[in-house]
């Protein structure tokens, strides 16, 4: 079949290509019209609005920091409050020359080596387009100099904030803490979505126990500003959540009364509530002011404290760790009379020195000339050691570690502070594990009267001390009471904690020890008689003294002729009214002397000022 030939119609393929062709001209030229159109109402109609978002200003995303929540007393006095204040940020990004810029900006306010160092530190953490805190705390005068100059200083701006003052000074510091600008470690450590804004965090005490209940949220906004960072307007909001409100369980009409009873010496007081744990007095002194910690303590201040031989910065009430002496000897009586070891009646003869059997060296009595017989009741009302290094050794020292760790001892007393130590409660095992060596019967005898390893806080002492008060309820010590919600009237309080009950194996052992500590107080030759004398209700104590080092065996104590830092501790214990305790109280003075000449009065004082202020 012959092939068919198709011949090409060139007249038709020329309309189709001049139709096509005039197709792409109109849909170009449609497409050139929008776009002429389009830019004339971008440079004509909408000149104005789109100037304010053209290259020359920005829409920038700030963070809104919450305001810090307050702290209240008990009764409601102000503890720390948040007060108008101003600082000189920098945002990198907007700064062309940051040398020339710091330097220009020295000459009209003053800028220390301690802000420029911070200010670099937070430079090499922080974006380029968060602001940098350079000073805080601008005067009035510095923020008016700094505004007629403002033009000069793209990126630089001044910013309106609050700032942490603490009302009350010094008062109750240790319990309280303070707070303090974020360094690079704490950076490294937050949640930095809601800490942006953010300058400052708790770093001590309950400011930084409850960091993230005083804190509250983060905030955010979008604000139009020009190029020199000005807002122009805000495009959108969302407001920032205050931290809450925090309630302490601190007295300070007890607090300052405790304070001012320590006159010139140093240590600690606790005063606990022992029905519910709540801590009335957090003493521990000498104290400190926290303010200048706020925005930046100067160096050489700080020195000062940091190197100061009476350490103020240390927490006593926490992390001291003192030997109990003699304020340990009603909870080993205790400890004899709940075991079998001895009774109330039971009596031991001293000659004012006692002797290990087949030992020839002597452990001497406080008293050089000895007590005489004692039963339990007078060997706690007159402090007899040898009484004690007797029934220490029957008890021997795992029944006495055992006994003890009941009340606290060796263990930490869980308080809601942070930084506390566990003091220390020896035994066999302990001494193994940490000297690789057995233990000795001298060492339990010393162990008896609170001295040799034995290391208590004041914290455990006073939670100990109102065990003992409430009839064996070993409380978990707390010092806030409550939060409360920003703009909220209503409390949410902390609900007491009991840590462990103790047995009760005979109550009238129990109440032969409380009759022997009143008598401390309210007897004849009580070692704390000169407290009890006017008091208008009875107290229930122990005194204690602690030494700091070691007699010779033939050496006697003058502490009249050795230095004051080697002088001995004083203690006392109490709780009133012995009838119905409602405060418990431990009183460590560091190189005091007697506990009953100088730990006790301090006591009597913290009892007044609760029991008779609360009366009136």
């Amino acid at each position: 079949m012959p092939r068919q030939i198709t011949l090409k119609d060139h007249i038709f393929e020329s309309r189709l290509v001049m139709n096509r062709a005039i197709l792409l001209l109109i849909a170009g030229g449609i497409l050139l019209a929008a776009l002429l159109g389009r830019l004339l109402y971008l440079q004509v109609f909408a000149h104005e609005h789109f100037t304010t978002l053209s290259e020359d200003n920005r829409v920038k995303l700030q963070a809104i920091a919450p305001n810090r929540g307050l702290i209240f007393d008990r009764n409601g006095l102000l503890l720390a409050e948040n007060l108008p204040s101003y600082r000189l940020e920098i945002t990198p990004e907007q700064v062309e020359d940051m040398e020339a810029t710091l330097g220009a900006l020295e000459k009209i306010i003053e800028i220390r080596d301690s802000d420029r160092s911070r200010f670099e530190k937070l430079l090499k953490r922080k974006p380029r387009f968060e602001e940098v805190p350079l000073r805080f705390h601008l005067s009035d005068d510095e923020v008016a100099r700094f505004s007629v100059n403002r033009h000069l200083f793209p990126g630089v701006d001044i910013a309106a904030g609050l700032a942490r003052h603490y009302p009350q000074g010094s008062l109750a510091v240790h319990a309280l803490g303070y707070v303090g600008r974020i360094d690079e470690k704490a950076l490294q450590e937050l949640d930095s979505s809601n800490y942006r804004g953010t300058t400052h965090i708790g770093k001590t005490g309950i400011e930084k126990t409850y960091e993230s209940v005083l804190h509250g949220t983060v905030g955010f906004q979008h604000v139009e500003t020009t190029a020199q960072g000005r807002v122009i307007r805000v495009l959108s909001r969302t407001p920032p959540v205050s931290g809450r409100n925090l309630y302490l369980t601190i007295d300070s009409r007890v607090q300052a009364a405790a304070e001012k009873a320590f006159a010139n010496h140093n240590g600690s007081a606790i005063a606990i509530d022992p029905d519910n744990g709540d801590i009335l007095a957090f003493v521990s002194l000498p104290t400190y002011d926290p303010n200048p910690f706020v925005n930046g303590i100067e160096y050489q201040d700080y020195a000062a404290l940091r190197d100061d031989d009476k350490q103020p910065l240390f927490n006593r009430a926490l992390r001291g760790q003192y030997p109990p002496g003699s304020t340990i000897k009603p909870f080993v009586g205790l400890a004899g009379l709940e075991q079998g070891v001895t009774t109330s009646h039971s009596s031991t003869y001293c000659p004012g020195f006692y002797m290990l059997p087949g030992n020839t060296r002597k452990f001497r009595d406080w008293k050089h000339t000895g007590h005489g017989t004692v039963d339990l009741n007078k060997a706690i009302v007159q402090s007899c050691d040898v009484y004690f290094y007797d029934l220490a050794l029957s008890l021997g020292i795992d029944r006495m570690h055992s006994y003890l760790q009941n009340f606290g001892f060796g263990n930490s007393s869980g308080i809601d502070i942070l930084g506390e130590l566990s003091g220390l409660l020896p035994s066999r095992t302990w001494k193994r594990a940490r000297h690789d060596q057995p233990w000795f019967p001298g060492e339990t005898i010393i162990t008896g009267i609170g001295q040799g390893f034995f290391l208590v806080t004041p914290v455990q002492l006073a939670t100990a001390t109102a065990a003992l008060a409430n009839g064996g309820r070993l409380l978990q010590p707390n010092i806030v009471h409550a939060e409360q919600e920003a703009n909220s009237k209503d409390l949410l309080p902390h609900r007491p904690r009991i840590r462990d009950t103790i047995s009760v194996i005979e109550q009238q052992h129990w109440d032969d020890i409380i009759k022997a500590m009143t008598d401390v107080v309210h007897s004849a030759r009580g070692t704390a008689r000169k407290i009890g004398e006017d008091s208008p209700y009875r107290i229930a104590g122990k005194t204690g003294t602690a030494q700091v080092y070691g007699l010779k065996q033939e050496e006697k104590y003058d502490a009249e002729s050795i230095p004051e830092e080697l002088r001995d501790h004083a203690l006392f214990i109490a709780f009133a009214p012995v009838e119905a305790p409602k405060i418990a109280v431990a009183v460590i003075v560091e190189h005091g002397g007697g506990g009953g000449s100088t730990a006790a009065p301090i006591a009597r004082a913290i009892i007044d000022a609760y029991l008779q202020g609360a009366t009136q």
